[in-house]
């Protein structure tokens, strides 16, 4: 708006009217046209302090001030509707216009209607700084962007999901990755949080997924039961970002872009096999970050929380909280349970029967009736994996697990020597040592069917033909019996009284008389 008080000041000192115009950063005919109209209505300097400029220009130019005689648009239904695929200001204000015809009003032009439109626009994206109080909340949110880790059996690519806190008011923040964004992972950077801030904050601004929020709602949002279980175990009330409202928790939105540049691009080229790995290459890059010095002001976000909010936070609870999820499973008949696509053995008894699991993050314990049956170590990585313990499983089948190359060569050491080399050619005549498990299990059943020492004998009777015999070869010696002929002793030439055999005597010779 055009300055009026002091174009008028600047008249009653006797200044040109260029150099007003220039001081007042108005045209010479705008000046000129506040002199005549001053004059006319007898408007001289000093002026009440009171009058403003908006007064002034309805003093000097009153048609101004009335109604218009054009149809002003209806700017909030065009935001709606330029929110639509396809939808344009042109096509929009043909519509209007057509409406005004309609209606017998005067349109605006294009370009005022467009001007208008602009104004609205600018004053709905308003925003308002609010001052954060130290200690007061933490903001939490998983980053778009994912880091990724190397299969060591397969080589293939994991993603691993990040995990961003900061606390609003000294922007400090914690980063740490997990396999999957489910709810004892959701859990689990919470806790790790909190001990990494060494205290609590008496708000927790979350977003609305589903491992936080059941239902969302501006004025009763339904937090999920465990989440609001670990918020009353550390004293914290959980107060949800409003839907497709990031600015509601803009602290953490700009820290997720933020990490994804300093943490996840930096580290891009390298390359991780397991989770802890990554972490604590992450944990490496998070000190940098919070002792990053700010641009704009002095400090970092780590001497700014340790200077002024850290002794505000409540303190830690002496327990840290451990999500535990329970399960109803029915145990196979290979006595495992499935859980979270992992399997784990129950002792056999119980196969066909309904078990109680409970899971936490690092243990899985088996239930039945209430009484504890048997507790794994969690499995986690690659969906598949078997946790077995020997005593769960069936006699044969333990012996089945404990089958070796050494296991039998010991077995037969002790049944005698030539059994030992017989299984040890059994075992190297196939190119994969396990291809001659049962040819050698053959064996440890012929000893038990015939004898020990029938057995040996066979093994040394088969290792005379070859030196490479085969389990069938050595069933068939003994199954024949010729393990038990038994040798012939070599004769001696020289106690042969003739070493070209049989000789008639002379009474073969004899003549009748």
């Amino acid at each position: 708006m055009t300055n009026y008080r002091e174009i008028l000041r600047l008249i009653s000192q006797g200044i040109s009217q260029r150099s007003i115009a220039v001081s007042c950063e108005c045209s010479r005919n705008t000046v000129a046209k506040v002199v005549k109209r001053s004059n006319e209505l007898n408007i001289t300097w000093p002026l009440n302090p009171d009058r403003t400029n908006g007064e002034l220009h309805k003093l000097f130019y009153p048609e101004s001030t009335l109604p218009p005689t054009r149809k002003r648009p209806d700017n909030e239904y065009i935001h709606k509707e330029m929110a639509k695929s396809g939808v344009t200001l042109s096509l929009l204000w043909n519509e209007y216009c057509e409406s005004c015809r309609l209606s017998n009003e005067i349109p605006l032009m294009y370009t005022q209607f467009c001007y208008h439109y602009q104004q609205y626009v600018a004053k709905t994206k308003a925003t308002m700084h609010i001052g954060r109080k130290p200690g007061e909340q933490m903001e939490v949110d998983w980053a778009g962007q994912t880091a990724s880790l190397v299969d060591t059996d397969t080589g293939e690519s994991i993603a691993a999901y990040i995990f961003v806190a900061v606390l609003p008011y000294s922007q400090y923040a914690y980063v740490e990755a997990f396999l999957n964004q489910g709810q004892e992972s959701w859990i689990t950077a919470h806790v790790n949080a909190y001990k990494y801030f060494g205290g609590v904050t008496r708000i927790l601004v979350p977003d609305n997924l589903k491992t936080g929020v059941e239902r969302s709602s501006w004025y009763t949002p339904i937090i999920n039961k465990s989440y609001h279980e670990m918020a009353e175990h550390y004293g914290t009330a959980v107060i949800p970002a409003r839907v497709r409202k990031p600015k509601d928790k803009p602290s953490v939105e700009g820290t997720v872009g933020t990490i994804s540049t300093w943490i996840v691009a930096a580290l891009r080229r390298q390359q991780f096999f397991s989770l802890p790995e990554l972490n604590l290459a992450i944990r490496e890059k998070l000190e940098a970050f919070n002792s990053k010095p700010f641009q704009k002001k002095t400090g970092s976000r780590q001497s700014v929380f340790r200077e002024e909010e850290k002794a505000l936070l409540l303190p830690l609870p002496a327990v840290p909280y451990e999500l535990a999820v329970w399960k109803v499973a029915t145990v196979q008949f290979n006595y495992h349970v499935t859980v979270e696509k992992m399997h784990y053995s129950v002792p056999y008894e119980y196969i066909k029967h309904k078990v109680d699991v409970r899971i936490t993050r690092y243990v899985v314990e088996v239930f039945f009736n209430n009484h504890r049956i048997c507790s794994h170590p969690r499995l986690h990585g690659r969906p598949g994996q078997y946790s077995t313990v020997t005593e769960h499983m069936l006699e044969d089948h333990q012996k089945y697990t404990a089958w070796n190359g050494e296991r039998f060569v010991s077995w037969a050491e002790n049944v005698g020597k030539h059994t030992a080399v017989v299984v040890k050619a059994i075992l190297s005549s196939h190119r994969i040592e396990q291809q001659g498990y049962k040819s050698c299990m053959g064996l440890l059943k012929l000893a038990d069917k015939y004898s020990v020492s029938r057995l040996e004998a066979a093994c040394e009777k088969a290792l005379s033909y070859t030196p490479n015999p085969s389990y069938k070869s050595i069933q068939t010696i003994i199954k024949t019996g010729q393990d038990k002929i038994v040798k012939e002793e070599p004769v001696n030439p020289e106690k042969s009284s003739n070493s070209f055999g049989f000789t008639r005597g002379a009474d073969y010779y004899r003549r009748n008389s």
